[in-house]
């Protein structure tokens, strides 16, 4: 071999070597990678000049806020109606008597650690909580004491538990006469002077008994309840193999119904105290229920009123029960083809003692509010057009008004961002109480005459000003927020995508998250956060330095993005329905419609690389993707999954996906098709979640196996619903890089 292709052989080998090499050290994270991508939640305390929190003074026209600035913390208060504003108090005074009660902390004045903060009407007190106790301060003497200790947080159970229909004691009639009370599952009566008993029911058993949740009419003339059915109580039950108190496991149970299983029956049931008898009420046209709920009586006694949700949640109804007579009349009756979204959008006030009521409804295809003449039996619309109100934040019955948030009323707007208007009960006067774009977040004063209005977008800071209630004009400017610091780190904010969605013409709303370190000249793998429950929308609408582990997981070399595909809610009652028994849908049609259009504009964005992660009903979603759309996600990660819509809990699956249960569970169940799955799947759970039984997961991972298919399980010990926490969110990392990048994670087992 001739000397001079020798020597360019040897350099094409070495050169080759150095490329081999420089590939292999560049393709290993470590863990300082991990702690970069980590600090960048630093940027959450880098934004000056913002109000963190605030409160309107009772009876005033009064806003007391606390400024955050690069110093730390500043109370003021603002007087709305002369536009002024001023310190709330000496700080510094105040940091010298906090001295006193803890002279081994530093109390500094501008960084005064207050809690759950409040002033009297007069602005001469101040109380506040800090340590574990209450305190009041003299604002004239600048004088300090305790009040009391802050009260524990009050356990209410687990949210499964159905309530127990005895639990109630004895109940006094408004006008001291009488006392009620459930006795062998039925209804009595007690005379306060005479001890005079008188049962007023003779149906009652075991099993179908009386409520002891009795309501006595205001007159003290009649006594309601309901006579309930009940259900056999079904349980889940998990072992903790780990207790933290204990060597041996522990076994957890508890109260859990799910899609199909039996539900108390409530009938309304109605006494009259003159009587001493039981007024006939008919119910059967409400025996195939949900729910049903307790007797609200009128005040002028005439009757009461309740609501019945169907089982199936396509009809839901206000009904009124005469008093006299036990007649029924239905107020209100709600119909759906697909469902009545009773958890999200109920909205119900009553005016005149009930002649008017106002009330939500989707039935002209998006949520309005409309005024019901009850004597009439016919409804007005308050509000109307191709937009949906969010919530009503106050109802003025005298001036004949009501104060909204809506999102999709500005045409130029994301549909999402929420806005504050007023309108009257006849339709007309419909004033904009926040002209500025963004999402907004207000605070009324005890009269609605001021508000505080906070806005900002996902790229946009937020500005707080006082507004005028009335007209939504600005009195003064509070804060704008100083970002300059976060510039300064190269700080990148979301960037607000629009694209159009499956069917080619409905605007799909997203964002996507970038490192700092972004360099448009490379691709990236793309990641989507997914949750597409149909009780709201998720993508962020307002700005936020850090985003978590959107933030984080970008830092990494990955571009992050959040879709609101239909399915979900606070669009149209058509954009929602599309979740109607069909929940494994969860929008992608329109979410990768949506990524590939960002792709096409960016060419930064590698849609040959595509994972998705989320928990819960996102954790089925995330597998769900490699099921059914495997041609275009690669790899997911999937927390705390309901991976079987039978197998999660009763109201939030019923919801969307209707009763009876039938076929339409199956086609959307994870474990079902199982055996369709394609790309990279790791599977996370706590074995003592008490949200999603811990079996659905369990099953899916059956599934897997019995069709031996690939995937990785982490169980984690003692833990709960969760994403996964920061081993899991270590573990789902380290799985990204490595079928995304195609690189390793940090080898976390030798010395770093």
């Amino acid at each position: 071999m001739p000397k001079n292709q020798e020597t360019i052989i040897m350099k094409g080998f070495v050169l080759l070597l150095f490329w081999v090499l420089s590939a292999g050290a560049m393709a290993q994270y470590s863990a300082e990678d991990y702690q970069r991508a980590d600090s960048v939640s630093r940027f959450n305390n880098m934004v000056y000049n913002t109000i963190s929190e605030s409160g309107w003074v009772p009876n005033t026209q009064v806003l007391w806020y606390a400024l955050k600035t690069r110093e730390g913390r500043t109370w003021y208060v603002a007087q709305a109606d002369s536009a002024t504003t001023r310190r709330a108090f000496d700080h510094e005074r105040l940091g010298r008597l906090l001295q006193q009660t803890n002279e081994k902390k530093s109390f500094k004045p501008e960084a005064l650690p207050l809690q759950n903060v409040h002033f009297s009407e007069g602005l001469d007190t101040l109380t506040f909580e800090m340590d574990g106790l209450k305190w009041l301060c003299d604002l004239n003497s600048y004088t300090l004491k305790a009040t009391g200790k802050v009260n524990k947080r009050n356990n209410y159970g687990h949210w499964g538990r159905t309530t127990d229909e005895l639990s109630q004691g004895p109940v006094q009639s408004p006008d001291s006469t009488w006392v009620a009370f459930i006795r062998d599952y039925n209804v009595f009566i007690r005379h306060r002077n005479t001890k005079e008993e008188h049962q007023l029911s003779f149906d009652g058993a075991k099993g179908d008994t009386y409520s002891s949740y009795l309501v006595w009419s205001p007159d003290s003339r009649f006594l309601a309840t309901t006579k309930v059915r009940l259900h056999e109580k079904k349980y889940i039950r998990y072992i903790e193999a780990a207790p933290a108190n204990q060597l041996q496991p522990k076994l957890h149970e508890l109260e859990y119904l799910k899609p199909g299983d039996a539900l108390p029956i409530k009938r309304p049931a109605l006494f009259s105290v003159e009587g001493k008898k039981q007024v006939q009420i008919e119910t059967r046209d409400f025996e195939n229920q949900y729910n049903l709920s307790n007797p609200q009586w009128y005040s002028d006694s005439r009757g009461f009123t309740f609501e019945f949700n169907e089982r199936g949640h396509q009809r839901y109804q206000v009904v009124e029960v005469n008093a006299e007579t036990g007649a029924v009349r239905v107020l209100i009756d709600e119909k759906s083809a697909t469902f009545i979204d009773y958890s999200g959008k109920r909205y119900r006030h009553d005016l005149n003692d009930g002649a008017e009521i106002i009330w939500a409804s989707e039935r002209d295809g998006w949520n309005h509010l409309y005024l019901y003449s009850t004597p009439k039996g016919k409804a007005r619309a308050i509000t109307s057009g191709q937009w949906v109100v969010r919530g009503v934040d106050h109802v003025d019955e005298k001036d004949r008004q009501l104060v909204f948030r809506a999102g999709g009323v500005q045409p130029d707007e994301d549909p999402y961002n929420v806005h504050y208007y007023r309108i009257g009960f006849d339709g007309k006067g419909l004033r904009h109480l926040t002209p500025a774009a963004g999402h907004h977040q207000a605070s009324f004063s005890h009269n609605q005459r001021y508000l505080l209005d906070t806005w900002s977008t996902p790229e946009t800071p937020p500005v707080s000003v006082l507004r005028d209630g009335l007209s939504g004009d600005t009195i003064m400017t509070l804060a704008r927020a100083d970002i300059s610091a976060l510039e300064k780190e190269g700080w990148k904010a979301p960037e607000v995508f629009v694209a159009k969605g499956r069917d080619g013409s409905t605007d799909i709303w997203g964002n996507i998250y970038r490192p700092t370190h972004f360099n448009p000249e490379k691709t990236y793998p793309i990641v989507e956060y997914i949750y597409a429950g149909p009780h709201s929308s998720f993508v962020q609408k307002s700005f936020s330095a850090h985003m978590g582990a959107f933030s984080s997981l970008a830092e990494l070399g990955f571009i992050v993005v959040q879709i609101d595909g239909m399915g979900t809610s606070n669009r149209s009652k058509a954009f929602h329905d599309v979740c109607w028994k069909n929940l494994k849908d969860a929008g992608f049609p329109d979410r990768i419609a949506w990524i590939k259009a960002a792709a096409e504009k960016y060419a930064w964005m590698d849609t040959t690389r595509v994972g998705i992660y989320g928990a819960s009903a996102g954790g089925q979603s995330a597998m769900g993707a490699l099921l059914f759309h495997p041609d275009f996600y690669k790899a997911a990660v999937a927390s705390s999954g309901c991976h079987d819509n039978r197998m999660d809990k009763i109201w939030w699956n019923e919801q969307w996906m209707g009763y009876p249960v039938g076929p339409h569970y199956e086609a959307s169940s994870n474990v079902v098709n199982a055996h369709l799955l394609q790309g990279n799947l790791l599977l996370i759970n706590g074995e003592i979640d008490d949200n999603v039984d811990p079996a659905s997961t369990m099953q899916v991972a059956s599934a897997l196996i019995k069709a031996e298919k690939e995937f990785e399980l982490l169980i984690l010990p003692s833990v709960g619903h969760t994403l996964g926490g920061s081993y899991g969110e270590r573990k789902r990392r380290d799985f990204f890089i490595r079928h995304l990048r195609n690189e390793e994670p940090p080898a976390w087992n030798q010395s770093q």
